[in-house]
């Protein structure tokens, strides 16, 4: 089979198994058609054979060849030319939502929790391409950084510059963090709505109970996934200020309200995750990748080109001249 050339029906090429028959055959003809004469001396008989003599098989060759490319062609040998058209149904509106309170800056991952997620979280962005992508981030009250887009680069370049800074009150609002991304999703035309709400402690701020938002959420079909950062036991966290303005550090407890997280996502259909180290949260956000799947149709155009043709006018041209030598040059020979 040649580069970019296929046969349709390469079981056709069986029959070249009749072209040693056929060289058989016309060994066995040869010799009935020229008998052996037995004499005692040939020394009488010694001339040069001539070239019509010499040149007699062509015949043979230009037919079995002819006959060759004729099963060729009857294998239809063939070009393809694909040429494909994809189309991507209405994607999938993602809200993140981010924890930004300060027990973010603990480092049980590495080098705090913040950082951890930003990078894990970058990845994920890349992943979405045909996805719309929005940030809210909350502490104790919440706001949107992003509105959902499909420009990647403003999404990547938001989430880069989401910091602690005390620029919002201290705390843990869940329920607002979670109300503040229903409202961004609610008037949402795609076809999958969901929200990724990451905290690491517990709901302890805000006006808006996490239970009320999840209900918001099912009314407006939005499906949640929730994941508690930070690692079991005690972790090195924030517990004060220092006089010039930088963080006190210390061992604190790594509290999580897990069940709350748990009803949120069983009541609006999606699912709940523990992240302890970084590791385990690139899992979760590749688990969800793969979850949340925006369908994409492929569309493939075959033109196939014929090229039997050439092949069989070849082997009518020499069966033609095999005909014309057999019938002129070597007729008194054959």
């Amino acid at each position: 089979m040649l580069k970019g050339i296929y046969l349709a029906n390469p079981e056709n090429l069986w029959f070249l198994i009749l072209i040693p028959l056929i060289f058989l055959l016309h060994y066995l003809t040869r010799i009935k058609k020229h008998p052996n004469l037995k004499l005692s001396t040939l020394e009488g008989f010694k001339t040069e054979k001539s070239i019509l003599v010499r040149t007699r098989p062509i015949t043979f060759i230009l037919r079995v060849v002819a006959i060759v490319l004729i099963i060729i062609a009857v294998s239809r040998p063939q070009t393809v030319e694909v040429s494909t058209r994809t189309k991507t149904n209405k994607g999938i509106d993602i809200v993140m939502a981010i924890d930004v309170s300060s027990s973010m800056l603990a480092q049980d991952l590495k080098p705090n929790r913040l950082v951890a997620l930003k990078r894990v979280a970058a990845k994920f962005i890349d992943d979405r391409l045909s996805d719309r992508i929005g940030l809210v981030v909350y502490a104790g009250e919440s706001y949107t950084k992003t509105p959902i887009t499909s420009d990647k680069s403003i999404v990547k370049f938001a989430l880069k510059d989401i910091k602690y800074e005390g620029l919002i009150e201290d705390g843990t609002a869940i329920g607002m963090g979670l109300a503040t991304s229903v409202n961004r999703l609610k008037d949402s035309k795609a076809k999958s709505k969901i929200i990724i709400l990451l905290t690491d402690g517990v709901n302890n701020s805000g006006f808006i109970d996490p239970e009320i938002a999840a209900e918001l959420a099912v009314e407006y079909g939005i499906k949640t996934y929730t994941i508690g950062i930070g690692s079991n036991g005690n972790a090195r966290a924030p517990v004060g200020i220092l006089p010039n303005g930088k963080f006190k550090y210390g061992i604190t407890k790594v509290e999580i309200d897990e069940n709350l997280l748990k009803e949120i996502s069983k009541t609006t259909g999606g699912l709940y995750f523990r992240a302890t180290d970084n590791r385990k949260l690139e899992e979760i956000y590749s688990e969800i990748n793969k979850l949340e799947k925006t369908k994409i149709e492929e569309f493939k155009y075959y033109n196939y080109q014929e090229k039997y043709r050439p092949i069989v006018l070849i082997a009518l041209i020499l069966l033609f001249f095999e005909w014309l030598f057999r019938n002129t040059l070597y007729k008194s020979f054959i």
